[in-house]
């Protein structure tokens, strides 16, 4: 199936880069080598704030040498569009969510996106450091395509307006995701109807009410101001969201070794850095959106947890279906710490 073409909006933005505002615009005669990283989330959020490291760390480095150009907050590109500017050299490297990688051909991907698969973090990160998370980078080469390592926002909590504690609160509810077929799944298992949006329009969406909720770590909700237009936030932690650090082979093949190894040190110094805040930053903002009053919180028990995972549990067994039985069970086998065979 062919891609959609470009809008002429992303046609003058790739034209204009050195003229949006809010962006780091490399010092053009400094730099030996420039990186135009483009991302979807604000700057202060764990994602932004990494990725600023990490470009800090290059140019450090580097001494000046290479320097990354990032443009946040979907100013260059966005959902809809970036795995293809990715692919077509218009930018080059993204931080896409992990979600994102399933529609263009890597399923298995998807595996992050099951309900309930995670209740803490340190079992995220034994699973993306072991075997089951490094062959899942390695199977990007498929599509010409170099996982660089993996990077943290923490755990989604669904906002709408009304408390979500039960599945029959769901019922009729309008609830915007990211493109996933196992999101969509969990949602219509919930009894809600999932509706694909770009992150960037979730906020108008939502004040619109096109979409009635949606499902975010709370830096996000909070940074994209989404409790301007959603009055209760229930904290499920029923699902992770991460994302892949990802460049074009072509790209990473045409860099010089040595850069290449730069480049990798600055990126494994800024990803331990951004794994490590990830947390407080969630912490920061849920303390910020209680402070500000404007949104109803939500704890759930034990309880009500367990019946949001008992009727999302055909989720499981239909992706199990679709990418064979043996992921799921490396992938829960990660997540609880035990040995991957």
């Amino acid at each position: 199936m062919r891609a959609p073409a470009f809008s002429r909006r992303r046609a003058v933005q790739a034209l204009g880069l050195a003229g949006l505002a809010g962006t780091r615009v490399p010092a053009a005669p400094a730099a030996r080598v420039t990186i135009r990283l483009s991302h979807v989330v604000a700057r202060r959020t764990p994602k932004g704030l990494a990725l600023e490291h990490f470009a800090e760390r290059v140019r450090s480095l580097s001494q000046g040498e290479i320097q990354v150009a990032i443009y946040p907050n979907s100013l260059l590109y966005g959902d809809e569009d970036e795995m293809q500017a990715l692919q077509l050299g218009a930018v080059d490297m993204l931080a896409p969510s992990l979600s994102k990688f399933g529609p263009i051909g890597f399923p298995e991907f998807e595996l992050f996106d099951l309900p309930f698969l995670f209740d803490a973090g340190e079992q995220v990160q034994h699973t993306k450091q072991g075997a089951v998370g490094q062959e899942l980078l390695a199977l990007l080469a498929r599509q010409r395509l170099v996982g660089l390592g993996y990077l943290d926002n923490g755990f989604k909590h669904m906002s709408a307006n009304r408390a979500l504690r039960a599945p029959e609160d769901f019922v009729g509810l309008r609830v915007r995701i990211q493109s996933s077929r196992v999101i969509a799944h969990q949602m219509r298992a919930l009894g809600a109807r999932p509706v694909v949006l770009p992150f960037g329009e979730t906020h108008r969406a939502l004040a619109a009410r096109v979409v009635d909720g949606t499902e975010n770590p709370v830096s996000n909700f909070w940074t994209q101001r989404m409790h301007e237009a959603q009055s209760d936030l229930s904290l499920t932690s029923h699902g992770y969201l991460g994302y892949c650090l990802v460049v074009h082979q072509r790209f990473w093949e045409h860099l010089a070794a040595a850069d290449r190894a730069l480049i990798e040190q600055a990126l494994a110094e800024a990803l331990a850095w951004g794994n490590a805040i990830a947390q407080r930053e969630n912490d920061q903002a849920l303390a910020a959106l209680r402070a500000s009053g404007a949104t109803r919180i939500h704890e759930l028990d034990a309880v009500q947890r367990q019946r949001l995972r008992h009727a999302t549990r055909g989720v499981h067994e239909a992706l199990a279906a679709r990418i064979g039985a043996e992921w799921i069970r490396r992938m829960r086998g990660a997540a609880a710490g035990t040995r991957q065979g």
